[in-house]
């Protein structure tokens, strides 16, 4: 038998191959499969179709060739189909010919017994059990080969490491030209851009542009080495925007290529091709997800109909190891992604298969599930991890709102999952898109409902909390409308709650006193004990406001202990600032500052930002009475910052912008304009955890660099590294086998230590260094 050189090929001595010289980025990858070339017999690229596998294994045979004597050996696989010429092929690799009885494993065992030699072994994913079965019996017998084989899939032989080989890191939106040059799809896809118009520079014109392609295109080498392909007859701009027909637009290739390189949709399918049919099924049904799902998700949205959950771990774990889903873990708990472009893929199966439809419905009814447990839930000790878990499922929802506006009977059902989840709206800061879920549902869904009745005063509260007051009112006049229409009592009670709220920050305390009164009693009756508290403590700062500090602190005390008997902690927050603020507007500064330090040291867990802005603000006023006037003015600085965070400022409730006008007056003449402004942007310059640190009065010395020699600790300089080549907090922590939390953790940690307020300058002192 004969072999083309095409399957086959010896690394050459200097001169290296265009594809390595070529080669773009991956210092750090290379830099790891190289260390763990020198500590295990092997070593499996593991990686989707396009990722840089074959060219990531050339550069590293290349560069640790020196250590094995020259012997490298490659063995491309891609063009061979039959599992039982993989020996015959490696035999001819090697030059030993086939022309005796002997098995051919024994001739390649017995050549290779004494030599010092790497193996490349490059595409094994189609022939996976033949090539462990080669790769076994050459380690069993020969101690001084070491293997690094490139696959789709895991080969299964005892001592393999196996290395995930990631999409190149992609650039953030808003990130700066000079800051491209870190991240290496950008580099990519300007070497390639290059070649084929030599002209082609980022300008500021253009830069978002090539951000959004490199991002829609996940950092698959593939994908942007044939999107720049197509710069000839598109700009940037226009090459971004038919992303969305990437299967037919992406059709240049290089012509010396395996044909599967030619499209994306060839080299997809051809992954498709390896599946069995439970795996193309779970490919498919999965295609709905956005951003990720779990086994408890893919066991209710995916299972049945050919796909039983009893194989689904093992469907799962196929997938898998095919590089179709990718792991990842998160607080102890795995989950399951796609790139977009294998999701799209698997999306396109569906709706050829007539399945679209009722897979994204059964997708909806998940996310529906979970929304409805979120609000059952909430009330206890498992709301922060309901917040958590919003979190991760944030795309997903969105996924099934967008469903839910296709017609008005599931515009009903997305109103309820809309209005199920406005406390994680409110607490994440997403004031503008629970509006605008909301604002689109109502305009598909009937008109007489109660799930209208509540979007509407939902709508008309986040429009209240951003100042949108034409909104709020109109908003909340349609859901009274609709409420006594239908008789909604819940709905009715509701709307007298958002109107007190719009009292109170108006400083009507009568009024808001009043509404918040009657609005609470409904609620009681009802059986409403969420609303019911909710009105209560406001109710209480009302009174306070109106001069009954005692009844307003008993009522609002009141609230605190049943929520802390519930286990809730957002509203509780939110009751004992209000708790703070009625003691401090009333000049009693001591318990004004015990509940506002109990608001930060609850926030720690939360990072509720707006509740820690109010937290400052009265902490800040606190100090100033008490006489400690530099930390006032920290406090207050500190305070600005946060508010800016959110948007906001305390000057939109009229109750605190003259006690602040006094306090500010008072803290500059105490301690004259110059040195009020330097405390002033000293706490503005302080990181949030910082801050809430010196609130707290906790030593915050232990988070500046100890010696100049060594301002980080040795993990925390692996993240400023893993920063300074371009990876996001996610790509950060998947890279170090942390949590997500942990990563942004230290990145805080760095920024603090360092003095820094971006990771742009991080990169810069990194590359100094």
């Amino acid at each position: 038998m004969s072999v083309t050189n095409a399957a086959v090929q010896r690394l050459p001595g200097p001169r290296l191959p265009a594809e390595i010289t070529t080669y773009v980025g991956r210092g750090t990858e290379i830099r790891e499969v190289k260390r763990l070339l020198g500590v295990a017999p092997l070593v499996t690229l593991t990686g989707p179709g396009g990722v840089g596998k074959t060219r990531l294994a050339l550069r590293v045979a290349a560069a640790v060739r020196p250590s094995f004597g020259d012997d490298v050996v490659f063995v491309g696989l891609a063009e061979l189909h039959e599992p039982k010429l993989l020996v015959n092929t490696v035999v001819d690799r090697l030059g030993l010919g086939d022309r005796s009885t002997r098995a051919p494993i024994d001739l390649v065992v017995d050549h290779l017994r004494a030599r010092r030699l790497l193996l490349v072994l490059d595409n094994c994913e189609h022939l996976v059990e033949a090539s462990a079965r080669l790769v076994e019996a050459i380690l069993t017998s020969c101690p001084d080969v070491v293997v690094l084989a490139t696959s789709r899939q895991s080969l299964g032989v005892a001592g393999e490491h196996v290395l995930p080989v990631q999409p190149l890191a992609v650039p953030e939106p808003g990130e700066s030209i000079a800051a491209m040059e870190n991240y290496d799809a950008v580099r990519l896809f300007l070497d390639r851009a290059t070649a084929v118009v030599p002209s082609f520079t980022i300008t500021e014109d253009d830069v978002e542009d090539v951000i959004r392609l490199c991002r829609a295109l996940d950092g698959l080498p593939l994908a942007i080495e044939l999107a720049a392909v197509r710069l000839r007859s598109l700009s940037a701009r226009q090459l971004a925007d038919r992303l969305n027909k990437r299967f037919t637009l992406l059709t240049q290739a290089n012509r010396s290529a395996p044909s599967r390189h030619e499209t994306l949709a060839t080299l997809i399918d051809w992954s498709h091709q390896l599946c069995t049919e439970q795996e193309r099924l779970l490919w498919a049904r999965a295609a709905v997800f956005s951003g990720g799902f779990d086994l408890e998700a893919a066991e209710t949205a995916c299972c049945g109909d050919g796909l039983d959950r009893d194989d689904l771990l093992d469907v799962l774990d196929g997938l898998i190891d095919k590089s179709i889903l990718l792991r990842e873990e998160h607080h102890g708990q795995v989950r399951f992604r796609m790139l977009e472009t294998v999701r799209q893929y698997g999306e396109d199966r569906l709706r050829a298969n007539g399945d679209l439809d009722r897979m994204r419905r059964r997708h909806r009814d998940w996310c529906t599930g979970l929304t409805e447990q979120f609000s059952v839930d909430w009330f206890s000790p498992a709301q922060l991890d309901w917040i958590d878990r919003i979190d991760f499922e944030h795309a997903n929802l969105r996924q099934a709102l967008n469903y839910c506006i296709g017609n008005a009977d599931e515009a009903v059902v997305g109103l309820r999952m809309a209005t199920d989840v406005k406390e994680y709206w409110v607490m994440r800061g997403l004031l503008t898109e629970g509006r605008m879920w909301c604002a689109r549902l109502i305009g598909v869904a009937p008109g007489d409902t109660e799930p209208r009745a509540a979007a509407g005063w939902v709508d008309a509260f986040l429009a209240l909390i951003q100042g949108d007051i034409p909104a709020y009112e109109a908003s909340l006049a349609e859901a009274a409308e609709v409420a006594d229409r239908i008789g909604d009592e819940s709905a009715r009670a509701y709307v007298d709650h958002i109107h007190a709220y719009h009292a109170l920050m108006g400083n009507d305390g009568e009024r808001a006193a009043e509404l918040f009164h009657r609005a609470s009693t409904a609620f009681q009756e009802m059986g409403d004990l969420s609303g019911e508290l909710w009105s209560k403590f406001n109710y209480g700062l009302a009174v306070s406001l109106t001069g009954d500090l005692d009844t307003g602190r008993t009522v609002m005390r009141d609230c605190v202990e049943r929520y802390t008997e519930l286990g809730e902690v957002s509203w509780r927050c939110w009751a004992l600032w209000s708790l703070s603020a009625a003691e401090y507007l009333a000049g009693e500064y001591g318990p004004a500052l015990e509940a506002g330090l109990a608001v930060l040291r609850l926030q720690r867990r939360y990072g509720d930002r707006a509740v820690m802005a109010f937290a400052l603000t009265v902490l800040a006023g606190c100090a100033t009475h008490l006489g400690e006037l530099r930390r006032a003015a920290r406090l207050l600085g500190a305070a600005t910052t946060v508010w800016q965070s959110v948007s906001a400022s305390p000057t939109n409730y009229a109750t605190f912008v003259e006690p602040m006008q006094r306090d500010i007056i008072v803290v500059t003449e105490g301690l004259g304009p110059e040195a009020a402004a330097a405390e002033f942007t000293t706490g503005a310059n302080l990181p949030t955890d910082t801050a809430i640190s010196y609130a707290l009065r906790e030593d915050v010395s232990r988070l500046a660099p100890e010696t100049p020699e060594a301002p980080l600790t040795k993990r925390e300089m692996e993240v400023a590294e893993l920063v300074a080549k371009g990876m996001t907090n996610r790509e950060i922590a998947k890279s170090l086998v942390i949590s997500l939390r942990t990563a942004e953790t230290h990145i805080d940690h760095i920024r603090t230590k360092l003095g820094f307020s971006n990771r742009t300058q991080i990169a810069a002192w990194v590359a100094g260094r």
